[in-house]
């Protein structure tokens, strides 16, 4: 049971629900700053995809988790779906816009140090959130969380900014380190399709999983994982997809032809 939930069962308001509220409270105050009769503003769609990924959250955080299937849907809402309404929001972009300049250029020169080019590739967000479900459900991990209130809400955090990086990392449109091309953000997109899928159907058939539930709680809340799950790694790649401006076939060419007299001259 997590402090959310423990908060829920009491009647009431648990704290924690409290943080969505106020990062969409400070983002739409950043946001109004940008407000200029005369300048471009800041795009609506964008405040409207943060305040959603904070409604995602809000609801996850509020979500009964007495049963399996409350923890899926707990599990679905904070780690899947509320990062990526978080990350299309662009928080990143609107604070470097609301900065004074040193301050911004240090937050760009933190966002390309070499920590932050190993955290922010792809294949470490799917090891994140991909390896913590493994951990979480072929362990005595999960069980341990029934009892302690803190090790749910440290397990939550997890999967939050875990999602968070890997939304970030295959489909955000705030800048970051260097990311791989299009074609193997959508691999690694499947690879996490497929890590998601199997541990559903270990969990649905009750294989290698400690995970104290009915037989009918884990099929439910397994099969809620496959395809609630799928749909939130589709809503991923679209996103990625919307973005995608293939390059020219001629400056594919030329790349490759530099690359060719740098190591002709070496």
């Amino acid at each position: 049971m997590s402090l959310a939930h423990a908060g829920h069962d009491a009647g009431g308001f648990p704290a924690t629900a409290l943080i969505p509220i106020a990062l969409f409270w400070a983002y739409l105050a950043a946001a109004l700053r940008l407000r200029d009769p005369g300048g471009p503003g800041w795009p609506h769609g964008r405040t409207a995809s943060f305040g959603l990924g904070a409604l995602l959250l809000a609801a996850g955080l509020l979500w009964p988790a007495g049963d399996f299937v409350g923890h899926m849907w707990q599990h679905l809402l904070i780690g899947m779906l509320a990062p990526l309404a978080l990350v299309l929001g662009a928080p990143v972009t609107l604070l470097l816009r609301t900065l004074d300049r040193r301050t911004g250029r240090a937050l760009v020169h933190l966002l390309r140090h070499p920590v932050a080019r190993v955290l922010g590739h792809p294949v470490t967000g799917l090891l994140l959130t991909a390896g913590g479900l493994w951990l979480l459900y072929l362990t005595p991990l999960y069980r341990a969380t029934m009892d302690n209130p803190l090790l749910h809400t440290l397990v939550n955090l997890h999967f939050l900014l875990s999602g968070y990086l890997f939304a970030w990392s295959i489909a955000g449109p705030d800048p970051g380190p260097h990311r791989p091309r299009v074609p193997v953000r959508l691999v690694v997109i499947g690879f996490g399709v497929a890590a998601h899928a199997t541990i559903a159907q270990l969990l649905y058939a009750g294989l290698f999983v400690d995970v104290p539930a009915t037989t009918a709680e884990l099929r439910a809340g397994a099969t809620l994982m496959y395809y609630l799950g799928d749909l939130a790694e589709i809503a991923l790649a679209l996103a990625l997809l919307a973005t995608w401006r293939p390059e020219p076939a001629r400056r594919r060419r030329a790349g490759r032809r530099a690359a060719g007299t740098a190591a002709a001259n070496a």
